[in-house]
């Protein structure tokens, strides 16, 4: 081949083919597309990535939202629970130490009236046989009685039994000199056991009657005959 400096010679010119630019377009054009179309799909993969660890990061948000929110309402409803149960045994703690102190003041009460009954029953045999033995007991109560007529009465009837009578007659007409004083047996009265009356006015200085004012003064009913005891 021959060199040339510049020029190619005129001659030579036939030998030369035509440069075609469409097919170069051609080609360009193509690559281009091709070009364009892995980025658009890159692109639809990178989107597509994206939505995929954005629906997984939101769905283990959501998974953890709601694992706390379980939790939390779990919690709640144990924190409710065992409130409930602690009222609950509370109240019935409550309710035992209630009933146990009810129980308590119903047996120290019963222990108490017991106590009393007892303690009168014995002063009642004591009392028994004092008047059985000194019939001078009965002066207090006759005095007590005739000074309960008050002033105006000048007059009055007592009645003893045969007994009292027998041995206090002389002693009650001196110690009662100022007012005419009828004295009079009575066998249905009990040993140590005055009725004094005046105008109509009857004062009880029985047993029985003294008996029943001083136990009553105590909360207790009680009578002083027991039956089948020997008055």
């Amino acid at each position: 081949m021959n060199n040339y400096a510049r020029f190619i010679p005129g001659e030579e010119i036939d030998a030369v083919q035509q440069w075609q630019f469409r097919a170069m377009d051609t080609a360009a054009q193509l690559l281009a597309d091709r070009i364009k179309a892995q980025e658009a799909q890159d692109a639809a993969a990178q989107t597509e990535s994206q939505l995929q660890q954005a629906y997984q990061e939101g769905y283990a948000a959501g998974l953890e939202q709601g694992k706390l929110q379980a939790q939390a309402e779990v919690q709640q409803q144990m924190q409710a629970f065992l409130s409930n149960q602690a009222q609950e045994a509370a109240d019935k703690l409550t309710a035992l130490f209630e009933a146990a102190q009810q129980e308590q003041q119903a047996a120290e009460q019963a222990m108490a009236q017991g106590v009393l009954a007892l303690s009168c029953e014995l002063a009642r045999q004591v009392l028994r046989r004092e008047v059985s033995v000194n019939p001078a007991v009965v002066m207090p109560v006759l005095t007590e009685a005739i000074g309960l007529l008050g002033a105006e009465f000048k007059t009055a009837v007592v009645k003893l039994h045969p007994q009292d009578l027998s041995a206090l007659g002389p002693q009650i007409q001196t110690s009662f000199a100022g007012i005419g004083l009828s004295l009079r047996a009575d066998p249905e009265l009990l040993p140590g056991s005055c009725l004094v009356e005046s105008a109509g006015t009857v004062i009880d200085g029985t047993l029985q009657k003294r008996w029943q004012r001083a136990v009553a003064t105590l909360g207790l009913s009680s009578t002083w005959e027991v039956p089948g005891e020997p008055t």
